[in-house]
């Protein structure tokens, strides 16, 4: 069992930046592969990035290419979203996922436990 706490949402302006940060419970983080996903209102939830069990491996989906970062530390049972150069539609309820996987996953349904969530809202 593992339990996902999201931190670091918040209002920020467009451009702005921020770090999102999922502690997970347990001493197997090392054994999950780990993602973010968002959900806008009245949208779908949809895939953000993922990460491989040791880092190797990272998969970060296109509408935030270039902009969104994924990472983690075993050590500290931590997975990070940083966001730059935020925009409007990227407001949304972000979620962390763990699965039990080696590898990077960009579906929801393959992901064995997921977060509350944290709002992130980008004002224009």
């Amino acid at each position: 069992q593992v339990q996902l706490v999201e931190s670091g949402g918040g209002l920020v302006q467009a451009g702005g930046s921020l770090r999102l940060s999922c502690a997970a419970s347990g001493r197997t983080f090392s054994s999950y592969a780990m993602g973010w996903f968002r959900q806008a209102p009245g949208k779908e939830r949809e895939f953000v990035a993922s990460i491989s069990r040791s880092s190797g491996n990272t998969y970060v989906a296109n509408s935030v290419n270039e902009r969104f970062t994924i990472s983690r530390d075993n050590t500290k049972n931590t997975v990070y979203l940083q966001m730059n150069s935020l925009k409007p539609e990227d407001t949304a309820v972000y979620y962390c996922a763990a699965a039990r996987a080696v590898g990077v996953i960009s579906v929801s349904i393959g992901y064995d436990y997921w977060g509350q969530g944290t709002q992130v809202t980008v004002s224009s």
